[in-house]
């Protein structure tokens, strides 16, 4: 169901695509602020596994290839970030007795190469909670969440509105101590995920 919604937005936003990228700043459309999220707070709707994630991201054009943005962001998860894509993936196996809820901020430098195609880094501190499965709250940690991405800008209906789509690899190089539980769960895999993909959106303003 979250496929056949996101595939419906992006099928409504080409209607209005410019497929220039970004404006030069003689452009009368050449915006410098904007602010935006990601279109998988639609997983919030999912019938299992819900993330409750909440992202804002604020952020201010320097020039029309270098932007710097600020991200807040809040979700929880139940398995390690590092499981790829297989059948591990969300197993009932490698689930953590309970999960982790995380509240963040990431700054990101975000650099356009041609037209609308760029690059970006983001880097995350991270406070977490670790519950049990009776929702208690039994220690708190920090986690360094960065993301390497390569995406493409598409400007809709005059560069009011944009969509990002994107793929990255997400590195965890920070961890502090997990209680042993999870720990025990999370090290079992490595402190990346390679091909994440991304669909963030905003408002030009």
């Amino acid at each position: 169901m979250l496929k056949q919604t996101l595939f419906f937005i992006i099928i409504l936003c080409f209607s209005g695509i410019n497929l220039n990228g970004q404006s030069t700043q003689q452009d009368s459309t050449y915006k410098k602020f904007f602010v935006g999220s990601t279109f998988f707070m639609l997983g919030n709707f999912a019938a299992e596994n819900k993330p409750d994630f909440v992202q804002l991201n604020l952020g201010y054009r320097i020039t029309p290839k270098d932007v710097v943005s600020i991200e807040l962001k809040t979700w929880k998860y139940a398995w390690s970030l590092g499981i790829p894509y297989g059948d591990s993936f969300e197993a009932p196996a490698e689930k953590f007795p309970g999960y982790i809820r995380e509240f963040g901020f990431a700054l990101a430098y975000q650099r356009f190469l041609y037209k609308g195609l760029y690059t970006a880094i983001h880097v995350m501190n991270a406070h977490q909670s670790f519950f049990n499965d009776n929702g208690d709250k039994i220690s708190t940690g920090y986690q360094m969440f960065n993301t390497y991405r390569l995406g493409y800008q598409f400007k809709l209906f005059k560069n009011r509105f944009f969509i990002e789509p994107s793929i990255a690899i997400t590195h965890r190089p920070i961890q502090s101590k997990m209680p042993d539980t999870f720990e025990k769960l999370n090290n079992r895999w490595l402190n990346y995920f390679i091909a994440e993909p991304g669909l963030h959106f905003g408002y030009n303003f």
